[in-house]
C-alpha cells in the first residue's frame, strides 16, 4: 500500500530498540483518509473470506478495525485491556506488551464472541505476536473461527508473523518494516 509506505518514510519516526512512532497519523492523531484507504485495503485483501465480525484489542486497533466493519457493514468487538465491573461471561488470557514491557490481562465477553462468528482480527502492529497470540487464545475459549489477521505495519524482523503462521492464521500486512537499525527504516 503505497500511500501508507510514503506516510511512515515521511512522518514516521524511529527510536532505538526497534521502536517505530506513527503516532502522528495512526495511533495517537490519526489521518481519517488514511484509516479509509487501510479499511479499503484490509476489504480487499479479506473478501474471499466469510468474516461475520472484526475484532481487534484496544486501543490503537479500534479506528482500522471501525473502518474495515463499517466497509463490510460488519460488527466490531475489541479486547478490553481491564476488566470492567459490569463485564458478563468473560473470557480472559495474559499477553506481553513489547512496547510497555508489562504483562497484562485482556477480557472480552463470550456475549459477544460466539461460536458462530468467523474473525477477522484487525490492528496497528504485529511486532513479536503476544497481543495477536493472546487474541487467538481468546478465539479458541469462545469456539469462534479465526479467518485472517490484518496488520497496518509489521515489523519483520521481529518474527511476529511466524508465530502466527504457525497457529494456522492467515496474516496479512499492508506494510512490512524490514529493518529499523541506525533509526533508519526499511520498508519492503
Amino acid at each position: 500500500m503505497q500511500l501508507l509506505k510514503k506516510r511512515i518514510l515521511e512522518d514516521g519516526k524511529c527510536f532505538e530498540g526497534g521502536i517505530l512512532k506513527v503516532d502522528s497519523f495512526i495511533n495517537h492523531q490519526m489521518d481519517p483518509q488514511l484509516m479509509k484507504s487501510i479499511g479499503v485495503e484490509f476489504v480487499r485483501r479479506f473478501a474471499s473470506t466469510n468474516v461475520n465480525k472484526i475484532m481487534t484489542i484496544e486501543a490503537s486497533g479500534i479506528a482500522p478495525a471501525i473502518m474495515t466493519g463499517y466497509l463490510l457493514n460488519l460488527p466490531v468487538v475489541f479486547a478490553k485491556k481491564k476488566s470492567p465491573k459490569t463485564i458478563q461471561n468473560a473470557l480472559s488470557t495474559t499477553v506481553h506488551s513489547f512496547t510497555k514491557d508489562r504483562d497484562y490481562e485482556v477480557v472480552i465477553s463470550s456475549d459477544f464472541l460466539t461460536p458462530n462468528d468467523k474473525i477477522l482480527f484487525v490492528d496497528d502492529f504485529l511486532a513479536y505476536g503476544n497481543a495477536a497470540l493472546g487474541v487467538i487464545d481468546l478465539i479458541q475459549q469462545s469456539g469462534a473461527q479465526l479467518v485472517g489477521m490484518g496488520f497496518i505495519i509489521e515489523k519483520a524482523f521481529q518474527q511476529g508473523r511466524a508465530k502466527l503462521e504457525e497457529k494456522g492464521a492467515h496474516v496479512e500486512s499492508l506494510a512490512i518494516i524490514e529493518d529499523l537499525s541506525h533509526c533508519q527504516i526499511k520498508i519492503r
